[in-house]
């Protein structure tokens, strides 16, 4: 068991044909079962093609109907972007995760608006994992994504992470103390998107093979506190939480484009204090995630 992927996920590369969408596929299909699992790509301009073997459609809906593919992964430009994340919706896959980073908050407004459209008419809800986020892995089965598949280890620690390179720092130590995960999760750093920290907290409660999670927050928003509250009710499991950014001075944006505070309780100190209360055991060290995790189990 795992979340959201597996050995048998059948993906579609959004963007395939582009610089990054080529490099990221070659990489994913090399790792684990990738080749089995990287089934279509998508470019209308080059429909009828293939890269390294991979037949290119000229939609997403095309792409579904050739290879019964239920997720794609969106290496679109940023101006395309969110358009790309709609056709995936309309194609009604169960998960799109878009990588891009810089896609105008606008038009994510618009695609968030769409997408709940479409389900309050009874629609097909397609979950969205990002957009500016890492990807997600299950290890020794399959990534999509840009992470790097040499530091994780199969085993039973959920990771979940708004930042791409505090998921890296968790996951390696995780590997390093020989524990392994069950899958890693980057949501993304942007204001608009899809999947929040409390979504895959309720997934990784509910998988059998995960025993324990590290999850990583960033000042900015409520998202961390609301599934702090929500762990405290319904979470069986220990739980390591760690905030970026405690030095960041308020009404200052920093990095991520979600990461503004206004100085109340989207503090790094305000996360973690409610996040300690919650019942996670918080540290402000980030190379202590994995030794802290260790001590829980």
């Amino acid at each position: 068991m795992s979340i959201l992927i597996n050995k048998d996920t059948k993906v579609i590369t959004q963007g395939i044909t582009g610089k990054t969408g080529m490099f990221h596929t070659s990489k994913c299909r090399e790792y684990a079962n990738g080749v089995n699992c990287f089934v279509a790509g998508v470019n209308p301009k080059k429909a009828g093609e293939d890269f390294e073997g991979v037949p290119i459609y000229a939609s997403v809906k095309e792409a579904k109907q050739a290879t019964g593919a239920t997720v794609s992964v969106i290496y679109v430009p940023p101006a395309g972007a969110a358009d790309a994340i709609w056709e995936a919706c309309e194609a009604d896959l169960d998960l799109a995760i878009c990588i891009t980073e810089g896609i105008p908050v606008r038009d994510m407004l618009v695609v968030r608006n769409k997408m709940k459209q479409k389900e309050a008419k009874g629609g097909k809800k397609t979950l969205l994992l990002g957009p500016n986020c890492p990807g997600l892995i299950t290890p020794d089965e399959i990534k999509i994504g840009i992470m790097p598949g040499h530091i994780h280890k199969k085993g039973r620690i959920g990771v979940v992470s708004r930042s791409g390179t505090l998921t890296y720092e968790a996951v390696a130590q995780v590997t390093e103390l020989g524990l392994g995960q069950s899958s890693a999760v980057g949501i993304g750093g942007d204001p608009i998107n899809g999947l929040k920290h409390i979504d895959i907290m309720k997934l990784f409660n509910d998988d059998p093979d995960t025993d324990a999670v590290i999850m990583i927050g960033e000042i900015g928003g409520p998202d961390e506190a609301e599934a702090a509250q929500w762990c405290k009710a319904n979470m069986k499991k220990p739980i390591v939480g760690f905030i970026a950014g405690v030095t960041a001075p308020p009404g200052k944006r920093m990095g991520h484009a979600g990461a503004l505070i206004s100085g109340g309780a989207d503090t790094a100190d305000a996360k973690l204090a409610i996040m300690e209360a919650c019942g996670f055991k918080v540290t402000r060290d980030p190379s202590e995630m994995g030794k802290i995790l260790k001590t829980l189990l």
